[in-house]
């Protein structure tokens, strides 16, 4: 072997790195992202060993993140999008990312969702997130038989609300993952926190959602010849309403699944790759900008629905009613949502060592990245290393400028 391809292990989940004489490298057990440390002169250590430490064992690789912007400017069905940053989010330095905000104009309650995946193309790690599942159930028969169960109300299903496992398992995963082979369910996961930490989270809860539910699937399947498993992810959000009718007090149900997010790894990596995964969904910040002009949007179609929709008669004031129930459910999530996705990631696995929160002194704001580790740095261009080693200097073979960030 030459002297200078050093045999190593992953900072990330400890599994052997073959030889490489490669400044990167990513890891084929867990899919992280390393970059090969460049040491500085040790300073006088204290014995030999200590300095063989140093330039060798976990700190031979440290972990390279970089930063996604996602601008909402594809078109679907002739729209264009709105044409500033939707959200931002880190993932690993040599995944790719792919889709985006995706407009459905049947709904105007929800006329944008996120469907948008990171992932790395030298394996099978990826993270997905899917759209935003709408759902519409009520017991008033001027509706019902207009809109029978699997039919389309104003571009919400109707169906039954049910629990947030049995949403994942009868619509999510059958819709996104229902054509792979040896599909089957290995570990599914109630989540009874969930409905309290959102009410604790939204002041409003009382006048808009009156129920909530969480839960995780765990699915191993084929992907080409190898044997994966993902973990997949879901919230269901309840809003009832009351309402008189010709016939009585009626019922309306609007319901959601939400937060549909999932993990996938090969079969038993997953959970070595939790702390990737979460310091993904922590890193995800919607743009409040990008936010405000789509619920201009939403209001904007939701008004126009009810003017077209006058000379129906009663269904008007059935819609009309219900369409200020969603465009006011819409208007109190958004201040409750980030904080919601930041507990989830915390409850939806045991194995993961959590995030670290440092300043980005280059771009003037915080960054949350995986935590356990001593050292991080940034170049000023979206794009981090992480690492344990003290002597590790990235400016040193760098073309760009790297700057130690400060941990709060």
């Amino acid at each position: 072997m030459a002297p200078d391809v050093i045999t190593d292990r992953c900072p990330q989940c400890g599994a052997d790195l073959p030889p490489s004489e490669s400044e990167r490298v990513v890891c084929a057990y867990c899919g992280s992202s390393l970059v090969r440390l460049r040491q500085r002169p040790a300073e006088s250590p204290s014995a030999p060993e200590e300095a063989a430490a140093e330039s060798e064992g976990a700190g031979s690789w440290g972990v390279r993140l970089k930063r996604i912007s996602c601008v909402d400017q594809c078109a679907s069905e002739g729209t264009r999008g709105i044409g500033i940053e939707a959200f931002r989010m880190l993932i690993p330095a040599d995944w790719q990312f792919e889709g985006g905000v995706q407009w459905v104009m049947n709904n105007p309650g929800m006329p944008a969702v996120g469907a948008f995946r990171a992932y790395n193309p030298q394996g099978v790690e990826a993270f997905e997130a899917f759209p935003n599942l709408p759902f519409f159930w009520t017991n008033n028969p001027m509706v019902t038989m207009q809109f029978p169960p699997g039919s389309v109300y104003f571009g919400n299903e109707v169906r039954p609300p049910t629990s947030a496992l049995q949403v994942l398992q009868e619509a999510v995963i059958p819709r996104h993952r229902g054509q792979m082979p040896g599909l089957q369910v290995v570990v599914q996961e109630q989540l009874p926190q969930l409905a309290q930490q959102m009410r604790a989270n939204d002041p409003a809860l009382g006048m808009g959602i009156t129920g909530s539910d969480g839960g995780r699937v765990r699915v191993r399947y084929r992907l080409g010849d190898r044997e994966v498993e993902e973990d997949v992810f879901g919230v269901v959000e309840v809003s009832q309403q009351v309402m008189p009718t010709m016939m009585g007090m009626a019922e309306n149900v609007f319901w959601m699944a939400d937060y549909l997010f999932s993990f996938r790894a090969q079969a038993g990596q997953l959970d070595s790759l939790s702390d990737v995964f979460m310091a993904i969904v922590r890193s995800y910040r919607l743009n409040p900008q990008w936010y405000a002009r789509y619920l201009q949007v939403s209001q904007t179609m939701i008004q126009n629905q009810i003017q077209q929709i006058h000379h129906i008669g009663q269904l008007s004031q059935i819609i009309s009613q219900t369409s200020d129930t969603i465009s006011d459910m819409m208007m109190d999530s958004y201040n409750q949502r980030q904080q919601t996705l930041d507990w989830l990631s915390d409850q939806f696995s045991q194995t993961i060592r959590g995030v670290d929160e440092y300043y980005d002194a280059s771009l003037e704001q915080s960054v949350e990245l995986p935590g356990g580790y001593d050292h991080a740095w940034s170049n000023g261009l979206d794009e981090y290393i992480l690492t344990n080693d003290a002597n590790f200097d990235p400016n040193l073979g760098s073309t760009v400028n790297w700057e130690s960030m400060e941990r709060r």
